[in-house]
């Protein structure tokens, strides 16, 4: 079986969900064109900003990886233009071109470092705002 190389486009105008936070996940995306905004869902409701995608920026990667249900929702803040990467032709770059797949291990791995950041800048709000009482630990 071979893998088509036909690239598969679609376009979303300005306020629509191009990925939505839980749902399930089968392939990830390449920003061509436009601007949107990444979104986290907040405990007690509303959403977080936790991102701007741009021209060349790929997102729903994790899905390929992992087959868990999105992360996080993507909303266009203008009309965008996406390519489509599936998950058939993500695992024949794995099995015929692995070195293909660096620019998204380095996507993952800077995505990583920046959580880490923010845990750590958390973890430090936590720790000078709001000492524990003696006795409660």
């Amino acid at each position: 079986m071979s893998v088509q190389n036909e690239k598969i486009e679609k376009e979303f105008q300005k306020g629509e969900i191009l990925i939505r936070e839980g749902d399930l996940s089968d392939c990830a995306y390449i920003m061509e064109s436009g601007k949107a905004e990444v979104l986290k869902s907040l405990p007690g409701g509303g959403n977080q900003v936790v991102g701007i995608l741009e021209q060349n920026d790929i997102f729903g990667e994790l899905g390929l990886i992992d087959g868990f249900p999105r992360s996080a929702t993507v909303k266009a803040l203008v009309p965008c233009r996406v390519s489509i990467l599936t998950q058939q032709a993500f695992n024949s770059l794995a099995r015929n071109n692995p070195q293909a797949l660096m620019p998204v291990l380095k996507i993952l791995a800077n995505r990583l470092r920046q959580t880490l950041v923010v845990l750590d800048e958390l973890e430090s709000d936590q720790n000078t705002s709001k000492p524990f009482p003696i006795g409660s630990v």
